[in-house]
Formats: structure tokens, C-alpha cells, sequence
């Protein structure tokens, strides 16, 4: 599979965005190392402390079916959400912090640099990065002894 093809996917979940309160959709897909997709979007909250992103989404599904270790990339997508529901925007996005400790906890237990493909909203910007360049100096299970 390709980024595009996977930022594609992520491209897709951005459809299914619950964002009332921010107004911001994000899509999110996870390559497996056996080719499989798993895609997840944003879903807000009137609570905004209980609201899940969509890279959050995605790993714990992968979990869910017991493919946390199975992870190789993830792709990341979003922008506003126009009065028609498309979701526009030419700026790539980049998950936030906790997301990035969400996906540093997949790396930790792939022992990979999970590749992190952040996109536009059209697409047509795709920049990548291996999650070490994004998280450095992570603290993950190794500093709790269980690496």
C-alpha cells in the first residue's frame, strides 16, 4: 500500500467525524504489517475532556482485535468542517501530544519507528516522519521496566 492509498483511508474516516464542538474532522488509518487498514475519525464531546482523536480511535480498535503489534504506519488527515459537511483545508495535520504518546505505546510494543504520514484535507500535501522525529525522547514502557 501506498501513503496516498493510506492517507486515502484516513481521507474516508474523516466522513464519519463527530466534531459539534470544534468543528474540526479528522480521519486517521493504521497499516497493519499484514496489509489490513483500520481507520478511525475524531469524536467529540460536550464534556471535551472525554473526547477521543482519531489516531485514539484507530489504536484502540487495532487493540480491540488484538493488532496493536501489527502496526507500521499511520496516516493523519482533517480541517474544518464546511456547512455542507466536506472537510476542506491545505495544511497538513499532525496528531497532538497525547496522540503521539498513544502511538509511541504501539511503537513501543512493535519495536518500530511507526512512519507517520500527516496530510492535508485534500491531500494533496502529505508530509512523513518517523514518530521518533515527532516524540523525541518519549517515555513509554522501558522507563516503567517492561521493555
Amino acid at each position: 500500500m501506498t501513503r496516498e492509498q493510506l492517507v486515502a483511508a484516513a481521507r474516508a474516516a474523516t466522513a464519519h467525524s463527530h466534531a459539534p464542538y470544534s468543528g474540526f474532522g479528522v480521519g486517521a488509518a493504521l497499516l497493519l504489517d499484514d496489509g489490513r487498514v483500520i481507520t478511525g475519525c475524531n469524536f467529540e464531546n460536550a464534556s471535551y475532556g472525554l473526547t477521543l482523536c482519531a489516531e485514539t480511535v484507530a489504536l484502540a480498535t487495532a487493540n480491540a482485535q488484538g493488532d496493536l503489534r501489527r502496526v507500521t504506519e499511520i496516516a493523519i488527515t482533517g480541517g474544518p468542517i464546511g456547512p455542507d459537511g466536506s472537510i476542506s483545508g491545505d495544511a497538513p495535520v499532525y496528531p497532538c501530544g497525547r496522540c503521539r504518546q498513544m502511538i509511541n505505546e504501539a511503537a513501543s510494543l512493535t519495536r518500530r519507528d511507526i512512519a507517520v504520514h500527516c496530510a492535508s484535507a485534500d491531500g494533496q500535501s502529505i508530509e512523513t516522519h518517523p514518530l521518533s522525529k515527532l516524540l523525541p525522547h518519549a517515555f513509554g514502557p522501558g522507563d516503567l521496566g517492561l521493555a
